[in-house]
């Protein structure tokens, strides 16, 4: 066992127990064990368990990203007094300072990706319990927490005539004979894939960012991981079995349907979203936000305090002195 095998082993087993856990639920209500949606539905549980814990993490994810884009304007003052500036201590002074700035707002520039992360050892704990699947059948052994008898059944287990264990670009590791419907499955799969990542990224950028978030330097680098996280997977995806494409597919809708839920009920303020969102409730009749609330309680007293340092100002001219005994003309 090599290193990759030993770090990724723990989580072949949790990916494992949970599918076989839900695959017994499934039988034990009458579902066919042996049938690829008992299967499919098995993925589909896991993708739900992994999700669902993941759910703090995306709240603090949320917060991070509000704190990327509350800072882009000091980031933007930053990167302009050092403007030009190219010695070793200028940039390690630069450096520093915007540390300092993460810091204060409680977020960082990979904030975004954490939750993709985290979920990556299950992805590839899956891809390799499923790529073996058809070798280990054939050997007489289980994987990870699922029977030699299980796997067998995952093995012969189909949907739409593709085999759950077969790819586009390896076809059916059993060989049956089944490379139209394994082709067409997967095209589709990768397709709608490819699509939901697509969509989810391109619905934040477009309704869920400020002003300053949008013509801040971070939102390029948003821009280029926008085509370039679907193309990767794009491509990735003729290599995945389709227990996989489903198990990405899956965990892909629940994200933009998440985001979907922020960005209409919990937008970023100052973004379109958030100006959306303050007309329907206008329309409704219902009062600002809280969050409306104190802008316009600050605004008021900015005012306020203008006004009183004008007033001031005015009474702190000096004044004429005139002579009493100063004759008319």
């Amino acid at each position: 066992m090599d290193f990759f095998e030993t770090i990724m082993f723990p989580f072949k087993w949790l990916v494992s127990i949970i599918m076989v856990g839900f695959h017994e639920g499934l039988s034990f209500i009458g579902l066919p064990a042996a049938n690829g949606w008992t299967w499919t539905l098995s993925i589909i549980g896991l993708v739900l368990v992994i999700r669902a814990a993941l759910i703090p993490v995306f709240v603090k994810q949320i917060k991070a990203q509000r704190g990327m884009q509350l800072l882009q304007p000091d980031l933007k003052k930053l990167q302009t007094k050092y403007k030009g500036k190219t010695d070793q201590l200028s940039r390690q002074a630069m450096a520093q300072e915007q540390m300092a700035l993460y810091k204060k707002h409680g977020t960082n520039p990979f904030s975004a990706c954490l939750p993709m992360l985290i979920q990556m050892p299950f992805f590839f704990a899956l891809f390799q319990v499923l790529s073996g699947i058809s070798t280990n059948a054939k050997q007489g052994q289980g994987v990870g927490a699922m029977s030699h008898e299980q796997v067998v059944q995952f093995d012969s287990s189909s949907i739409f005539g593709a085999p759950l264990s077969a790819s586009l670009l390896h076809g059916d590791p059993s060989g049956g004979n089944s490379a139209v419907a394994v082709w067409i499955l997967s095209i589709i799969m990768i397709i709608a894939m490819t699509a939901s990542q697509f969509i989810t990224q391109k619905q934040i950028m477009a309704k869920n960012m400020s002003e300053e978030a949008m013509a801040s330097p971070f939102m390029r680098q948003q821009k280029m991981m926008l085509y370039i996280l679907p193309l990767v997977f794009g491509i990735g995806g003729i290599n995945f079995p389709i227990g996989v494409l489903i198990y990405w597919t899956t965990t892909n809708l629940w994200t933009m349907g998440q985001q979907f839920f922020v960005i209409r009920r919990m937008p970023t303020p100052g973004s379109p979203a958030a100006k959306a969102l303050e007309e329907r409730r206008a329309a409704k009749g219902l009062p600002p936000l809280l969050g409306g609330k104190k802008n316009a309680a600050a605004d008021a007293a900015a005012e306020a305090e203008a006004a009183a340092a004008a007033a001031a100002e005015i009474r702190a001219q000096r004044v004429q002195p005139q002579r009493k005994n100063r004759k008319k003309k």
